[in-house]
């Protein structure tokens, strides 16, 4: 799943974030930087090619059969994950998650790290899925969330890739052995950082009847030591509220000088953590206090966007929308945007009913499938809120009016505009200051990446393949060719990321290096 007068991460000063911070030629964590913000520092990104005749393409590179884990670009490697279908180790054929690493500008392969599949089956790990995380890494080191619900940190070091070898593990957590951790389906969070900490959200949910919370217990969220896995807190807040799994991820800024970890969790509620304390400085929920799960009330899967107002320095907004487990299909979310520099609940409503017994946990009241009373909240941090717009003004409310479920992440643009996709297939572009919905496009498929910003363009791919780009404009420009020969082949579940001069792009089994002027084999697999 914006401004004129809020300005994107790209005009935040990196030293805020210390060595968590992209370098000029860097994509080095989902997102870009801490803030979440997906925008390129690079000019001039390629516009049109075609992977069947191999125009503008400069490598193509085969993973699995099914990609999830978006590109990241560090090292001067590409990392990207996905399942084992691809066997590109004869010798391991097994189901499992298996973490791909080329070089990125010739897309030669490097190493995969495998990691196999948990034995409980599907209720922790489901089949033929691979590894979902992205990845996040500074000089010489790199860490992520396993498909086995671990952290782990590699050695990428100058000299300590040997070839042919997975990168050496400095060190690897297991938070179901350690933690109790129960993770539903599947551990999908996109690590972030602060100095010297790493954080992770664990996937701690229900069991295969998606009626209780094996592990109420459990942290929900987990601050490790980054250079020796050492845990420094956990919070598992949501308890028993817990919906159903939890698979967002956190980002990071400093507001009023306080470093914040600002996590999506299970009970749908979002968190801000001081970062080094652990201690919660705000929370969010994500529905109305009336809301029904699963019909009406939402999981929160998607990752905050942070942005640093320009004219108030000290002002920062989130934004972020709501959603559920493509697998439940679709249906009606909330968009929102919401001022950060307050404390304590900053929700729409405050809760009326009195937390009901047997609930576990330290949270507010989410119990599912019980709707709530609420009140107005006169500490609300929301600035905004989009459900539903009379766009054509035609007196109807059709679903290209709604924002409807998503998994994807915001985009706020130097023009002043958020870019929203939803699960549905429609982008929306709204004024990031006020919300006003200025426009949708219909892709006619469901997206589950997040549109990226590059030079004035957003670039937004789909379920069916196609790769479709518009002007960062109040009226809707598309820029990308009428023919569609942009798609990719097959489903793209990841989001564009363009860097170096590179556009990356990964469908189902492809990932795919494109630049303006290259030319290569069709479907050609120089990893090989």
């Amino acid at each position: 799943m914006k401004i004129a007068s809020i300005l994107g991460a790209l005009v935040i000063c990196m030293s805020l974030f210390g060595p968590s911070a992209a370098r000029g030629d860097d994509w080095p964590m989902w997102g870009r930087t801490p803030l979440r913000n997906m925008l390129s520092p690079d000019k001039d990104p390629p516009i049109d090619w075609n992977v069947k005749t191999g125009q503008n393409i400069l490598w193509s590179a085969s993973l699995g059969s099914k990609s999830y884990g978006n590109p990241v670009i560090s090292n001067g490697m590409v990392f990207v994950g996905t399942n084992n279908e691809g066997h590109r180790d004869p010798n391991v054929t097994d189901d499992g998650g298996v973490l791909m690493a080329f070089d990125a500008n010739t897309g030669k392969f490097i190493f995969q790290r495998f990691s196999a599949k948990l034995p409980t089956g599907r209720v922790n790990d489901w089949p033929g899925e691979g590894e979902c995380a992205t990845v996040y890494t500074e000089p010489g080191r790199l860490w992520y969330c396993t498909n086995r619900c671990e952290v782990v940190c590699l050695d990428l070091s100058p000299g300590a890739l040997v070839p042919g070898q997975p990168a050496k593990e400095l060190w690897s957590y297991d938070m179901i052995g350690k933690l109790g951790v129960f993770p539903h389906n599947m551990t999908s969070c996109a690590i972030a950082s602060y100095n010297n900490y790493v954080y992770a959200i664990t996937a701690n949910g229900v069991d295969d009847t998606h009626k209780h919370v094996v592990a109420p217990q459990a942290p929900s969220i987990v601050c490790f030591d980054k250079n020796t896995g050492a845990v420094k807190w956990t919070d598992n807040t949501p308890g028993g509220s817990v919906l159903h799994g939890q698979w967002a991820s956190p980002a990071i800024v400093t507001v009023k000088g306080q470093p914040l970890v600002i996590a999506p969790l299970g009970d749908a509620w979002v968190y801000a953590y001081n970062a080094e304390t652990g201690k919660i400085v705000w929370r969010f929920d994500m529905n109305p206090k009336n809301a029904v799960y699963p019909q009406t009330r939402n999981e929160v899967i998607a990752t905050p966007c942070i942005v640093q107002d320009r004219d108030n320095p000290e002002k920062m907004y989130m934004y972020i929308a709501s959603g559920q487990d493509p697998e439940h299909g679709e249906g009606y979310g909330h968009l929102y945007c919401v001022d950060i520099t307050k404390e304590g609940d900053i929700s729409k409503e405050l809760e009326v009913d009195e937390q009901p017994k047997g609930v576990v946990g330290n949270g507010p009241v989410n119990i599912r499938g019980e709707a709530r009373k609420g009140t107005p909240n006169p500490n609300s941090g929301i600035v905004w809120e989009y459900e539903q717009y009379d766009l054509n003004h035609d007196g109807k409310i059709d679903r290209s009016e709604h924002m409807n479920r998503t998994i994807s992440t915001c985009v706020v643009t130097p023009a002043g505009l958020c870019f929203a996709a939803d699960f549905s297939g429609f982008l929306h572009c709204l004024d990031a200051k006020t919300g006003q919905v200025y426009w949708t496009y219909d892709m006619e498929s469901a997206m589950w990446g997040s549109p990226v910003w590059a030079d004035g363009k957003i670039f937004v791919t789909d379920e069916d393949g196609d790769v479709r780009i518009f002007a960062d404009s109040k009226e809707m420009k598309k820029l990308s060719p009428e023919d569609d020969h942009l798609n990719l082949g097959s489903a793209c579940y990841c989001s564009p990321v363009y860097v170096n001069g590179i556009l990356y792009l990964s469908d189902r089994d492809t990932l795919y290096a494109i630049k303006t002027g290259a030319h290569s084999t069709p479907k050609a697999d120089s990893g090989q």
